[in-house]
């Protein structure tokens, strides 16, 4: 069996040789790798990234908020675990990448597994993530509790993530359809913000200004404070759990969408096989195509200052723009960036403005969005032409665009809530000192407008420009055709 398996890559490998010499062959006979993509697989492929994008913006615009005015941990506690949370996430996506790219191809596939499979665990964690442990435990405990928990959840959507980004390569059809299809994609995973961040504010948002609302500003001090304990915070608390299970419950309902839309296909560089190159090696030669690591670095600059905006978007509306009432909804209109974000956090009580600059800013958040993952296919497509021989490599491609994405939320959360933590802010106040509002501004607008400044540098930089896109995709199509001439019967 093993020996077929290598005879079939060595065939593999040189029928992608003679396609890199003589692009330009016709094909002679249909490839079924090559057929259109039926619009319904597009569609449920689609759907299948709600789950990634539901939990993740949940938790990119309420958990830092969750653990500071409703767990009411201090925020360098905070701070260590948002951070030593994603970067165990980081850490686990190769890891996970490594071990998918090792899978067998089974029945139903080789992704699908691991994406069914990691689904019940998820929710599971999801859930106990927003939990808040009763019989008031120690600080200790509560930050045991919450940084296990959240690696827990991030380790099962690694295995999830990981494998559906990767299942981009196998879905059929050519380099346009695949782009089709990412496109659906996009089109599902901006909703899903919409519909992830808009439940989560939806429940737990008038809950949150009702507690505001208890402050007595003169004194600057909680009015009335055990009543605000066991019965305001206590609804409070429970509003998270419920917004846990709906959100849940939608990400079993898109699981179950994919599972059933969705076939993996072979394609001409893509046999579907185990990957044979050691860990260290593929580390040291994808990292080593040139095309991928600057499609990384900007993605990198991109997804920190989306991010860094996101997590601290919540807090801001709260406790700087004066606006506690009305952020869910200024979270569902927020989904060129630099100038809103300046008048953003120049203005405040006045909801009209805010609500217009943060659809403005909305506009150009859609293209990190969509461009940085459509330009992802073509860096795989160009290294597997330039390295013909190293195949079953992309789920290593996949997990590190997914690592360095995570990587970005590690860092923007950790350095979010150290500022406020060093700006002396405190859950009980009601009325925040100066400096507080000066970092919540900082971390609003300069640091995200510089980084996103350097995404754009790096991505009018990028090497694969259109007329190479098109050289890779005759290419691809050539290796396709002598694909089907070796498979097809004489």
């Amino acid at each position: 069996m093993l020996q077929q398996e290598s005879q079939g890559d060595a065939a593999l490998t040189r029928l992608t040789l003679e396609a890199a010499v003589d692009p330009g062959k016709k094909p002679q006979q249909p490839v079924k790798g090559n057929s259109p993509l039926p619009l319904h697989r597009k569609i449920c492929y689609a759907i299948g990234s709600a789950p990634y994008q539901l939990t993740n913006n949940a938790l990119g615009f309420f958990f830092q908020l969750f653990l500071l005015d409703v767990v009411q941990l201090e925020p360098f506690l905070a701070s260590l675990i948002l951070f030593l949370g994603r970067v165990w996430d980081a850490v686990s996506d190769p890891v996970v990448g490594f071990l998918v790219g090792r899978s067998p191809r089974r029945r139903c596939g080789k992704f699908i597994p691991w994406i069914v499979g990691s689904t019940p665990f998820g929710v599971f964690f999801y859930f106990l993530l927003w939990l808040v442990p009763t019989d008031a435990p120690s600080v200790s405990l509560k930050l045991i509790w919450y940084l296990v928990m959240y690696c827990c959840f991030q380790t099962c959507m690694s295995c999830y993530h990981v494998s559906y980004s990767s299942l981009n390569m196998f879905l059929g059809g050519n380099q346009r359809e695949r782009d089709s299809a990412t496109a659906y994609r996009m089109s599902v995973e901006v909703l899903s913000t919409l519909v992830g961040s808009g439940i989560q504010g939806e429940i737990v948002g008038s809950h949150h200004a009702n507690m505001r609302k208890t402050c007595d500003t003169e004194n600057g001090t909680l009015a009335n404070g055990t009543f605000l304990l066991t019965h305001m915070l206590e609804n409070t608390r429970r509003s998270y759990m419920v917004a846990s299970v709906v959100l849940g419950s939608l990400y079993c309902i898109s699981c179950l969408v994919l599972f059933l839309g969705v076939k993996e296909q072979t394609g001409p560089l893509s046999p579907l096989g185990k990957s044979k190159i050691p860990f260290f090696k593929s580390l040291r030669i994808i990292l080593s195509h040139r095309p991928y690591i600057w499609l990384l670095g900007s993605f990198l600059s991109a997804s920190l200052a989306f991010q860094l905006a996101q997590g601290i978007f919540a807090f801001f509306c709260t406790h700087a723009a004066g606006l506690p009432d009305s952020f869910p909804y200024l979270v569902l209109i927020l989904l060129l960036f630099i100038p809103p974000v300046i008048v953003i956090t120049l203005v405040t009580h006045n909801f009209l403005v805010f609500a217009f600059m943060v659809a403005l800013a909305g506009c150009s958040l859609s293209v990190l969005y969509l461009l940085p993952w459509s330009m992802l296919p073509d860096a795989v497509d160009d290294f597997k032409l330039c390295n013909p021989t190293c195949l079953n490599l992309e789920t290593f491609f996949y997990s590190f665009y997914v690592f360095f994405n995570k990587f970005a939320g590690g860092i923007t959360l950790g350095v979010s809530t150290m500022g406020l933590h060093f700006a002396g802010y405190k859950a009980e106040d009601c009325a925040h000192n100066p400096q507080v509002i000066l970092a919540l501004r900082i971390l609003m607008a300069p640091v995200p407008i510089a980084l996103l400044l350097c995404a754009m540098v790096m991505f009018c930089s990028y090497p694969i420009n259109e007329e190479r896109r098109k050289q890779i995709q005759v290419e691809m199509e050539a290796a396709c055709s002598l694909r089907g001439q070796a498979e097809s019967p004489e």
